[in-house]
């Protein structure tokens, strides 16, 4: 089936060129391309039309869980009639496997797997599989490993009306595609009810009915399995495995003999150094797993041995779903790749670190260094052709590509806000001058400033003389922030103060200023980039205007400022060769829930579980040198500060001075 986009609008302002221009670029077989699309551009809608018109699969990749499902939804309302996927981490809460070996604290790995996330990465895995006419949103979780896709598609049953089958030995195959036997209708598990055997896979929402006479297949349906309705009868189905690691019980019999030669060999060593404990351990905990896999062919932390299921040899990159496309067919977006990109190439250190304290003291063999993300370099060679979309692309993105397709005009008209820079004394007085103006128009107004208490001050002091204000920051969880920007949306606040307020990825049309408090302190906080996506907050209405508060016009500042008037006199100078009067964005409010999709049941608080990050990074100082930790705690910050992350760069940021400074000391 080929891709059909269903649109009501149709492309306009600059989409029409950065169209053409990418797709013949991918038609000439250019690598990389960058769309540079300004906020409020359609880049969404722009690489919709190129899907079409390349009619490729293809895969998005985003920055975080809040980005993927806004895309998701969108492409499913470009193009309903194809299958556009959702793949992203199916953990609510993650705590990784860890140990602390100065005060020999064994930290178990601990999770709670989302059923819905879990049903829709195995839909994508079967999608992938089976059609072309496939669009993959998925986080960077998707350089984690998957099961291997030639173990996916063995492992399938194929069922026939009027074929016979032995419901003994069909109950054993659904078994061994790790489906349960249960009287609870949930996926991955099935049901013998006399003549009729109920399916319930976990990559669709319905059941399938099998009724049988004897061992005769006489009937297959789908069903409600809440109301027992009838949905559709078929003449043949298919039931794909209830996990993406399915594993045929021949490579499990392999498997163990690598297991068992790897952990002798690791004894071994172990007993060579004097480290007897450590052997001990392992082996009392390898054989306890290969106990468990010989039983059930399954074991906890079984990722661990993904490499002896595999056969792959040390080193070597582990099935992600990219080994699910024809990788020469698949086109891929790498949606915000100034945060993306960063963030695919910190995944395989930060991994690797953590798992070096488990294989050294006996908690894990070796090969569980080969369970790992993609490194970098085996990502971006498992990338054929991607086009690089962002706002402000970093220097990769513009030294790698072949052409840099700019995307500026605003298919409503608005132009990049007004930028006007104050001295920052009395620089409150004035925001509160600024602000009344705002209220008078009856518009909204985002503050930022540089810390989270500064956030807590400012919003309580604005409360105190009349606005209504509410802060954001990183101890708010995503649905809260959500419903603070929905208050901002709906008037019922009129302020926003926060100190990073790029993350959310949404539309705020109401928002007519941006104020940025002491914008000439330089760092993370304040770069060329941060500036630049913080000013386009005010882009989507008529009355944008963004305020600097400094003292002096830092590098950064100067930079920010010359491209938001280059990009601004483009715009203005084709609105008036055309004869466009700008029009403030209107976009219902409801459009913010962008989790209703998944019954408000899809993890999204990157916060909590970044939060989570900075704490596994503090608690390695007592197992490593002051050196090491100082190298790792600055690693840890830059990622945080190239991802946006600010409030966590400056945890960690602070966490550097103090290391630093105790070193000094010594």
């Amino acid at each position: 089936m080929r891709f059909k986009l269903e649109s009501s609008f149709t492309p306009s302002g600059d989409q029409p060129q950065a169209i053409e221009k990418l797709v013949e670029g991918i038609e000439k077989g250019y690598r990389f391309q960058t769309l540079l699309g300004v906020t409020g551009s359609g880049k969404t809608f722009t690489m919709a039309n190129i899907i079409q018109r390349v009619q490729r699969p293809t895969l998005v990749i985003s920055p975080n869980k809040a980005l993927a499902a806004q895309l998701y939804r969108e492409f499913k309302e470009f193009f309903p009639e194809n299958k556009v996927e959702f793949f992203i981490s199916y953990y609510d809460y993650y705590q990784p496997e860890a140990y602390i070996p100065t005060k020999d604290i064994y930290i178990e790995k601990n999770a709670d797997i989302n059923d819905i996330l879990v049903r829709m990465r195995l839909s994508t895995l079967k999608s992938v599989l089976t059609r072309k006419d496939v669009i993959v949103v998925a986080s960077v979780s998707c350089i984690y490993p998957t099961g291997s896709p030639e173990d996916f598609s063995a492992q399938l049953i194929h069922l026939k009306v009027g074929d016979e089958y032995d419901r003994h030995t069909l109950s054993l195959k659904l078994s061994r595609l790790l489906y349960e036997r249960s009287e609870e209708k949930k996926g991955g598990t099935f049901r013998i009810h006399g003549d009729i055997m109920e399916i319930f896979p976990p990559y669709d929402e319905e059941g399938i009915r099998l009724e049988f006479f004897d061992d005769e297949l006489e009937s297959i349906v789908s069903f409600d399995p809440v109301t027992g309705r009838v949905k559709d009868h078929y003449d043949m189905v298919t039931v794909y495995p209830a996990n993406e690691f399915v594993t045929p019980e021949e490579k499990i019999s392999r498997a163990l003999k690598s297991i068992e030669m790897e952990l002798l060999e690791r004894i071994g060593y172990f007993k060579s150094q004097g480290k007897l404990l450590e052997a001990q351990r392992l082996e009392q905990r390898t054989r306890q797993d290969m106990e468990l896999l010989r039983q059930i062919g399954y074991c906890p932390g079984i990722e661990n041995y993904s490499r002896h299921f595999d056969g792959r040899k040390p080193g070597e990159p582990p099935c992600t779903l990219f080994d699910y496309f024809d990788l020469d067919e698949l086109l891929v977006f790498i949606d915000e790749s100034h945060i993306t990109l960063p963030q695919l190439a910190a995944m395989y250190r930060g991994d690797r670190s953590r798992k070096k304290n488990l294989v050294e003291y006996g908690f894990r063999l070796p090969s569980a260094f080969d369970n790992r993300p993609l490194t970098f370099e085996e990502t971006m060679a498992r990338i054929k052709q991607a086009i690089f979309v962002s706002a402000t692309p970093g220097t990769m993105e513009l030294k790698e590509s072949m052409q840099v397709v700019e995307q500026i005009i605003r298919p409503t008209g608005l132009v990049d806000p007004e930028v006007v820079v104050k001295p920052t004394t009395n620089q409150v007085d004035d925001l509160v001058d600024e602000l009344l103006n705002v209220k008078r128009r009856g518009e909204r107004a985002l503050i930022v400033v540089l810390t989270k208490k500064m956030a807590e001050r400012l919003s309580e002091y604005l409360n105190e003389i009349g606005f209504r204000s509410m802060y954001m920051h990183s101890e708010l969880t995503a649905m809260e922030r959500v419903e603070v920007l929905k208050k901002l949306r709906t008037g019922e606040i009129d302020a926003v103060v926060g100190v990073n307020l790029l993350r959310e990825g949404l539309d705020l049309p109401e928002v007519s200023l941006v104020a940025i408090m002491d914008a000439d302190t330089e760092g993370f906080l304040r770069s060329e980039t941060t500036l630049i996506q913080t000013m386009g907050r005010a882009a989507r209405n008529i009355n944008g205007r963004v305020v600097l508060y400094a003292d002096r016009v830092t590098p950064s500042m100067k930079r920010a400022i010359d491209e938001t008037n280059r990009r601004r006199r483009i715009q203005m100078e084709y609105n008036r060769k055309h004869g466009i009067t700008p029009e403030t964005i209107r976009k219902s409010v409801e459009t913010m829930d962008i989790f209703a999709e998944f019954k408000g049941e899809v993890e999204v608080e990157k916060e909590v579980k970044t939060s989570r990050e900075i704490k596994q990074v503090l608690m390695m100082k007592d197992s490593l040198s002051p050196e090491e930790y100082a190298a790792l705690v600055e690693e840890e910050m830059y990622r945080a500060a190239s991802e946006l992350r600010f409030e966590d760069a400056a945890i960690l940021r602070d966490e550097l001075f103090k290391i630093r400074s105790r070193v000094k000391a010594k």
